[in-house]
């Protein structure tokens, strides 16, 4: 065990610990996201299996851009370089901002302030500090009050490449602004929705990002990743500014796709993004929410204060796009077909929840594709996206970490049958620390769309087939639970499992839903 644990709760630090390392990171990674990073978020392990185990869940954190800190234990210094034992900075380095060790005692109070620099300047990501055996366990004469917390550090932008951002937002015919996980990390929501008001421009957001842009406002197109809203689309492939701010443009399975011919506009903290999948015509190197205040200022300084374009009437376009996507998707949204229609659950979920008061993640695979689209996200943290990496069962632990951080809220964990085997005995985690969260589990007994890849094995040998009555195992492991098999109950299921979290209770709701190989797919919705 890692000594770190003791000596916080000899000084009232309450320790959490979670069945898997994974989840651990992942509780970590929820925790950072619900509170923006203004609390930090620390994770411990043990040497060896503890820091091997752990690797899976920092690598989500390093995709997704999450500023934790990793303290794992090591063995004592005169054993390192000898086989075959687990030297965990070289691997670590892939995933890490820094992964460094503590070498002396007396170099912790140096070491931490270096570690606490990185992660709260510049790109977020996750940093790891090895601390030793003997490390830990040696003595230190110097007091421990000379330690100055750091502080957050912020950049602006370069003012002419602000203004020629702003030029060409303002000369666009039909310009669409991409909102990224930057927005979130820099808390520039309050910006974000006054230019794009001020300059009557429709926004569309990452799957990090969601939220962060209410999606019942005006201008909102949705979110986006593997899948894609129906009115996101429809304005990529109409724009010819794509305005991304506190966004990597990323290329890959689980990010939009940026049709061909956009006039693309970056600005990011992180000069590695820049064009590394698409050219980009211009570049701003800022934080979102100083680079935003200066594009507001801008804007007025170009056009004037009173500017409220309505660019041949968006708004009425944005309006009238998503009411068409909407009544495209209805028949399975308000299905009362059985099995139950996964995206029925969905919906009923989204009309259940107080929006203002709560927060939902998903898992990888259809739940998130399923869910991406339809819940209708209204505050920033109110929805946690993730999934440039998709390790099945992360949502669990997010979510245990979000509920970690606010109390206050409800907190949804909509997961599937293939992710609930990979991580649900951490329901138990969820009883044995008192953390009343509710699981949507989503249960088509299926590798659900595997089919189409592997149809061979799933017709001879039945390899995209799962089975089990999950409800039974988190009754086993101490929490309420309940299995749904008929669509008219979906509803009234919902609102005991909020009603059993309000009252402190965790609450898996397992859905016996249909296979439902649809999804609002990103690159069929731009051909």
């Amino acid at each position: 065990m890692n000594p770190l644990i003791e000596a916080c709760a000899e000084r009232g630090i309450r320790p959490i610990m979670a069945r898997t390392e994974k989840t651990l990171i992942n509780m970590a990674d929820g925790y950072c996201r619900a509170t923006n990073g203004r609390k930090p978020a620390v994770v411990t392990v043990q040497s060896g299996a503890g820091i091997e185990n752990a690797f899976g869940g920092v690598a989500q954190a390093y995709a997704d851009s999450i500023p934790l800190l990793l303290l794992p234990g090591g063995e004592d210094q005169a054993r390192h370089h000898t086989p075959t034992g687990f030297a965990p900075l070289p691997p670590y380095a892939h995933v890490t901002k820094w992964a460094a060790r503590i070498n002396l005692a007396q170099r912790i109070p140096e070491l931490l302030r270096r570690a606490f620099t990185l992660l709260r300047t510049g790109a977020p990501g996750p940093v790891m500090l090895e601390v030793p055996r003997d490390v830990g366990a040696a003595e230190v004469n110097e007091p421990a009050d000379g330690y100055v917390p750091v502080r957050r550090t912020r950049g602006a932008g370069d003012p002419a490449d602000v203004g020629e951002a702003v030029r060409q937002l303002l000369g666009a015919r039909q310009p669409l602004i991409h909102a990224g996980h930057g927005v979130l990390w820099a808390e520039a929501w309050d910006e974000l929705r006054e230019l794009a008001e001020l300059t009557q421009t429709p926004v569309m957001t990452t799957m990090a990002a969601k939220g962060v842009f209410p999606e019942d406002h005006p201008l909102s197109a949705g979110a986006g990743g593997h899948t894609l809203h129906g009115t996101a689309a429809q304005f990529l492939k109409e724009s010819d500014v794509v305005f991304g701010v506190g966004c990597s443009f990323s290329a890959g399975s689980f990010s939009t796709p940026i049709p061909a011919g956009k006039t693309l506009i970056q600005i990011t903290t992180n000069e590695r993004d820049f064009g590394k999948a698409y050219p980009v015509a211009l570049t701003v190197l800022g934080d979102a929410k100083l680079v935003l205040r200066q594009a507001i200022e801008e804007v007025k300084r170009q056009v004037g204060k009173d500017l409220r374009r309505n660019r041949n009437g968006v708004q009425d376009t944005v309006r009238t796009t998503r009411e068409a996507y909407l009544a495209e998707w209805m028949p399975r949204l308000a299905s009362d077909e059985t099995p139950i229609n996964p995206y029925r659950v969905i919906w009923e979920l989204n009309r259940a929840l107080d929006k203002q008061r709560s927060i939902v993640t998903h898992d990888s695979g259809n739940p998130r594709d399923q869910t991406l689209t339809f819940y209708e996200a209204q505050t920033p943290r109110g929805y946690l996206g993730w999934g440039k990496s998709t390790q099945l069962g992360t949502g669990l632990g997010i979510a245990l970490g979000a509920k970690l951080a606010c109390r206050e809220k409800t907190v949804v964990n909509v997961m599937g049958d293939l992710a609930f085997g990979t991580a649900g005995m951490d329901v138990e985690t969820a009883v044995r620390e008192r953390i009343p969260i509710m699981t949507v589990l989503l249960n088509n007994g299926r590798m659900g769309g595997y089919y189409k890849y592997m149809p061979v094995a799933a017709e001879r040998y039945r390899f995209n087939q799962l089975s089990g009555d999950y409800a039974k195992v988190a009754k086993g492991l101490g929490a309420d639970a309940e299995r749904i098999e008929r669509p008219e109950e979906v509803a009234p299921a919902l609102k005991r499992g909020i009603a059993a979290t309000q009252e402190g209770r965790p609450i898996v709701l397992e859905f016996i839903t249909k296979e439902e190989p649809v999804y609002p797919a990103a690159v069929s919705l731009l051909s």
